[in-house]
């Protein structure tokens, strides 16, 4: 049978330097290489204001009528585009304007 190579330690460690130098600059590579996506702009801006707007109104007029104890609930049922208004909506009831 045959000898196995003797190899020093110095060999393996100098080995691990360079694997683990390679897989550094090849992730930093990777990372730089990728751009994150452009955020789409929000589509229905002006309908999204109109709803906004319409539920203003709808609670100004529930405080009017003194029904500031019970629950008001909304329901909007949107055809077409499918996008909903409901982070423009959250963003306005929370002041986040």
């Amino acid at each position: 049978m045959p000898k196995p190579i003797r190899t020093s330690r110095r060999t393996w460690a100098a080995a691990w330097v360079v694997l683990c130098a390679a897989g550094l600059a090849a992730t930093a590579g990777l990372n730089a290489s990728s751009t994150p996506d452009p955020r789409p702009e929000k589509p229905g801006g002006a309908e999204c204001a109109e709803y906004v707007a319409d539920i203003e109104r709808r609670l100004a007029e529930a405080r009017q009528e003194n029904q500031g104890d019970g629950v008001l609930a909304f329901s909007r049922v949107r055809t077409g585009t499918g996008d909903d208004c409901g982070d423009e909506l959250r963003d306005h009831l929370r002041g986040d304007r």
